[in-house]
């Protein structure tokens, strides 16, 4: 009698398992998602940097967001113009324009900025800002400790002379960098724009001579000597408008403190795009 009825519960848990794999199989075809194949080739074709430089959290999302969601094409600061090619092709699109944006810091002072103190705590910006603002003078400056260069994922990044320079052929634009400066005095700047102001300052001249020996004094030479009116002297700080700019780089010629700088962004054939569109423009 127990051989019978081990048996039939061997015999009603087969058949329930049966039961059941049938009901998972039926509903795995009737509430199947179809899987768009060119968010997979898509996925192929990115870099798989999951910077997320593109606005996304990583390369399979922004392959998604492609296919579901009409992301723009030219999204990805890592792949180039090749990529955005490649990924309008799969897509059926006509490409746009890659606006590849790079990493800037804006502040060159180092170790021509004073101290208040000497700081010997945790090697990190977010510690050495949290204790008393800092141990520098111009709360607008670059503390150097490389929190930054911590956070950047493609050594793009690195302290020299006591501030933090951005290696603009190998920044990606994921701007992590951003996200882990307290000073807030790291932003993104397009890829071309090689003249760029670094200091972030919006104290009085006469109170900035005090602190640092390179900071921006809002004397309004730079913007007196620009003949396409790109840079401003605004809250004491000189600002470049990288719409109007042409890299003429009269403005950093003319700075008495030497902080508007020449990062030659531009290589050699993007260079000569850029004169060609401009003589074009006067013509």
């Amino acid at each position: 009698m127990n051989y019978m009825n081990i048996l039939y519960a061997v015999l009603i848990l087969g058949l329930l398992g049966v039961f059941f794999g049938a009901v998972l199989a039926i509903a795995s075809k009737v509430f199947a998602v179809e899987k768009d194949e060119r968010a997979e080739q898509i996925l192929e074709a990115l870099p798989g940097a999951n910077c997320g430089g593109c606005g996304y959290s990583g390369c399979s999302a922004y392959a998604e967001a492609l296919v579901h969601d009409n992301a723009r094409v030219g999204a990805c600061p890592v792949g180039g113009g090749q990529l955005e090619a490649k990924i309008a092709e799969i897509l059926g699109v006509k490409p746009g324009k890659n606006t590849r944006i790079t990493a800037l810091v804006r502040c060159s002072g180092g170790n021509h900025a004073k101290k208040k103190y000497e700081y010997a705590g945790v090697s990190d910006c977010a510690s050495a800002n949290a204790l008393a603002g800092g141990p520098l003078s111009c709360e607008f400056g670059c503390l150097g400790f490389g929190s930054c260069v911590k956070a950047c994922l493609f050594d793009a990044i690195h302290v020299v002379d006591g501030v933090a320079v951005v290696d603009h052929e190998k920044c990606t634009g994921c701007l992590r960098c951003i996200d882990a400066c307290p000073r807030n005095i790291i932003t993104s700047v397009p890829y071309t724009a090689d003249v760029n102001v670094l200091c972030s300052s919006h104290l009085r001249g006469a109170e900035l001579r005090k602190i640092c020996e390179i900071g921006c004094i809002g004397c309004k030479i730079c913007e007196k000597s620009c003949e396409f009116d790109a840079i401003h002297v605004v809250d004491n700080l000189a600002v470049i408008d990288h719409d109007k700019c042409t890299s003429c780089g009269t403005c950093a010629e003319k700075c008495p403190r030497h902080l508007i700088r020449d990062a030659d962004l531009l290589n050699e054939e993007e260079d000569a795009e850029l004169i060609r569109e401009r003589e074009s423009k006067k013509a």
